[in-house]
């Protein structure tokens, strides 16, 4: 619900600040967004001294902006993305919860991507890793905005690979004539093997995941090398598998005491630092890198999920359940967020302003010069002023959807308001121990003061004086909240599903398969290649 500043604004300010805006003269500057998938806000070492395996990011943090109360729009997969995408929450651009292996829709066609602004720009558009934003027909990212695309079309769980990672099972070859000895040997598998994309062709499936995080590494340093052969700025959005649950299991690393988790947080920051040192190669100054999280840890995964740091919903796990990912408490939704740019975004700064992935797409139009779609409202602030460093003033309410623990999927039942912070729902997800905490609906809401109660521990007394001053304030900014929504322009997803929209390049195999166990070459014959077409268009 902010309105971006006019670019204007920006050049005046910058012949006014000792750290420069870009401007025509040097060209526009290129974009390079990193999203971490299910990252705690203490998986990281500038956040949480516990955290040893990020060096890499820590540097970043250290030679750059680190945001600490920065926050994801939503804390499951598909809405965050969406969310980061369009500038818009769920409610608005129709994406309110994840979408599967067999969904037919995605982003809905009508809602305009952050990639399809910038190329209308001039950028040369990118989209590396985890889509998970429908992969059927014109929903591919390849029809978005994208001008290259190279990853899997959603969760690396949600498929049988041939090199299992934790709690991926293992995908042998399965023609369809042996299904009748299929459970008797038990060495066949019935799930979809997870297809890898390059383009709108299957150009691996099952992947391999013991090779995922290098190979994004490589297209992501051949997508920035012809982006800057052609001489056009460029977007590369990056969106990692880790750390939804680790790709392989490999030995920690000396300096972890975190086992697999540990390892597989450590392969995630040694990838982010390759793209730094890929980026600074090709013009140290030139390009703005965002690193942010998705939503926060999954609780239910105990050991492999990310740490909490000092958010650890107290008043939800007094009551059992998680409060982390899928819920609206800080665990659930406040995430590590990181920006760097020399020359432009100062070094060792640290933002206490209250930002979102919703700004991500506001201020990257803001600042490419181009101008967002019309006839539909944000929720996204531009936020240029706050990364060089004029101003550290961010959203004064920002709004929490519900994201698959209690409520209706998408709804708005949990709003921040400067320090305080109202839910009208909680619970509904599962923690380690097994427990889900009953769905609970508050009226009055529960208010905490995080200033005093990061833990989320202690909600207002009700008849205290500092509820009763706060909460005519937070009931005006929801009706607020509310209306805006209901007369906006919002969209609908389709969410049905149909088993052939599955991404599948050879149906002669139960789970798919188009390429021998163990061979490294990524292309697929003629008749593999058109059905794999097929599926996409």
């Amino acid at each position: 619900m902010g309105t971006p500043s006019p670019w204007a604004m920006l050049v005046l300010a910058a012949a006014l600040a000792g750290l420069s805006a870009p401007r025509a003269a040097y060209g526009k500057p290129n974009f390079i967004v990193i999203l971490a998938d299910d990252v705690g806000w203490g998986d990281l070492g500038a956040n949480w001294a516990e955290t040893k395996e990020t060096p890499h990011l820590d540097d970043l943090a250290a030679e750059g902006m680190r945001f600490v109360d920065f926050h994801s729009a939503a804390s499951t997969c598909s809405p965050s993305r969406a969310s980061l995408l369009t500038g818009r929450l769920g409610v608005r651009n129709g994406v309110t919860h994840n979408f599967a292996i067999t969904s037919v829709g995605g982003l809905p066609l009508n809602e305009t991507t952050l990639a399809e602004v910038l190329r209308e720009a001039g950028y040369s558009t990118g989209a590396i890793g985890k889509w998970h934003l429908g992969h059927h027909g014109r929903h591919h990212p390849s029809f978005r905005g994208f001008d290259y695309y190279f990853g899997i079309p959603y969760s690396h769980d949600m498929g049988c690979t041939d090199t299992p990672g934790y709690n991926v099972p293992p995908c042998p070859p399965c023609p369809r004539h042996v299904a009748a000895a299929r459970v008797a040997r038990k060495d066949c598998y019935m799930e979809v093997a997870l297809p890898l994309f390059e383009n709108v062709t299957i150009v691996q499936q099952p992947v391999n995941l013991s090779s995922l995080a290098a190979r994004y590494a490589e297209e992501a340093a051949r997508f920035i090398q012809r982006a800057s052969d052609s001489g056009r700025p460029f977007f590369l959005y990056l969106a990692l598998a880790h750390m939804h649950v680790p790709l392989e299991v490999p030995p920690p690393p000396p300096a972890s005491s975190r086992g697999i988790y540990g390892a597989s947080l450590s392969e995630m920051d040694a990838l982010v630092g390759q793209i730094k040192r890929v980026a600074d190669s090709h013009g140290k100054g030139n390009t703005l890198l965002w690193f942010a999280g998705d939503n926060g840890p999954w609780a239910q995964k105990c050991e492999l999920a990310g740490r909490l740091g000092p958010f650890v919903g107290a008043w939800q796990r007094q009551r059992g359940g998680s409060s982390a990912k899928q819920t609206t408490w800080e665990g659930g939704h406040r995430v590590p967020a990181l920006a760097y740019w020399p020359g432009h975004i100062p070094a060792k700064r640290t933002s206490h302003a209250l930002l979102s992935t919703l700004d991500i797409f506001p201020t990257l139009v803001a600042l490419a010069g181009a101008a967002l779609p019309p006839n539909r409202r944000f929720d996204g602030l531009d936020v240029s002023p706050v990364l060089f460093g004029w101003s550290d003033t961010g959203h004064k309410v920002l709004l929490h959807p519900n994201s698959g623990a209690a409520g209706k999927d998408g709804q708005i039942e949990t709003l921040r308001l400067a320090q305080y912070k109202a839910f009208y729902t909680t619970g509904g997800a599962m923690a380690c121990d097994g427990s889900i905490g009953s769905a609970e609906h508050h009226q009055p809401p529960l208010i905490f003061n995080l200033d005093h109660d990061i833990q989320e521990q202690d909600p207002l007394d009700v008849a205290s004086r500092e509820y009763q001053a706060v909460l005519p304030a937070i009931s005006m900014a929801y009706a607020q909240a509310l209306e805006d929504i209901a007369t906006d322009n919002v969209s609908v997803a389709d969410y049905s599903k149909d088993p052939a929209a599955t991404p599948c390049c050879n149906t002669q195999h139960v789970a798919c398969r188009c390429q021998a166990p163990g061979s490294h070459a990524a292309v697929l014959d003629r008749r593999m290649e058109i059905r794999a077409m097929q599926l996409c268009l």
